[in-house]
């Protein structure tokens, strides 16, 4: 352990209320903090820069799954055991479980938060292409008040985002919708638990008439922020599922991206696999036709 803890200060507000209240009267010195998985590997580092640390982990309004008849609320102090657990975002929303069962191991998974692993940042993150897919907003409040963005503008760079240092992710709201669509979900990494995604993949996609009639397409990894691949979206959507429509999708989807070269993979092999998965799911829909 490199930090000292007397150099740290942790208060815990009574109330969200009172959290944006210190975070109005000092934006940028308060750091809040829920599960501290990500924080605590920088605290033990000797690396954190924040000296006073705002805990929201006791927080009941942050930790609500709510069920509204256009919408599902989750709290953004839910960790990724209420979510692999609640019952009703297992049927709607099967990628964004199968990211929280992705995500570390248990001990993580019982205090890691999707509120934390969004403001974390990282390209890698296993929950954000599943948001992407599912088009999330983001519910932010500060002691002003709270105003919705839409997730996939959240990110505007490699760890920067529209929060303003006086705002805290309140929820992500999921629109109900995704009933009738085909998921498809890959995480590849060095092993099958506990590895950070050298690729990671989460796709919806709606087919009537042998047709595809909607298609979404998020992925992990391969930029500076999760990305949806908008170009082999809007080629794919309306056309059949045949070989050479597939084959021409595998090659639109490597083209759309730019990965880079770092310690835990290649460009060169990034693009082969994103080429192959796209590749496997769209064969996939066909399967289930």
């Amino acid at each position: 352990m490199k930090s000292n803890p007397a150099d740290y200060e942790l208060f815990a507000p009574e109330s969200l209320r009172t959290a944006v209240s210190m975070m109005a009267e000092n934006p940028r010195q308060w750091m809040p903090i829920a599960g501290g998985t990500d924080v605590m590997v920088q605290y033990a580092a000797g690396v954190l820069k924040s000296r006073k640390l705002l805990s929201l982990w006791n927080l009941a309004e942050l930790r609500r799954i709510e069920v509204l008849a256009n919408e599902v609320r989750i709290g953004a102090a839910s960790t990724y055991t209420d979510i692999r657990r609640n019952e009703m975002l297992g049927c709607e929303f099967p990628l964004l479980v199968r990211a929280a069962s992705w995500t570390g191991g248990i001990a993580n998974q019982n205090r890691g938060t999707l509120g934390g692993n969004i403001v974390n940042a990282s390209p890698a993150a296993d929950s954000l292409p599943a948001l992407l897919v599912y088009e999330a907003e983001l519910i932010l409040a500060s002691a002003g008040g709270e105003r919705r963005v839409a997730y996939v503008d959240f990110h505007t760079g490699y760890k920067k985002m529209q929060l303003a240092p006086d705002e805290l992710i309140r929820a992500v709201c999921l629109p109900r919708g995704a009933a009738g669509y085909l998921s498809y979900a890959r995480k590849v990494g060095a092993r099958n638990a506990q590895a950070i995604s050298k690729v990671a993949i989460a796709a919806l996609a709606k087919v009537e008439e042998s047709m595809i009639s909607d298609v979404r397409i998020a992925l992990g990894s391969v930029a500076p922020i999760p990305i949806r691949l908008r170009e082999t979206e809007r080629f794919v959507r309306g056309k059949g599922l045949d070989a050479a429509m597939i084959g021409a999708a595998r090659k639109a989807a490597i083209s759309e991206i730019q990965p880079i070269d770092d310690i835990r993979s290649t460009a060169r092999y990034r693009s082969t696999v994103v080429g192959n998965l796209v590749q496997e799911f769209l064969q996939s829909l066909g399967a289930n036709r």
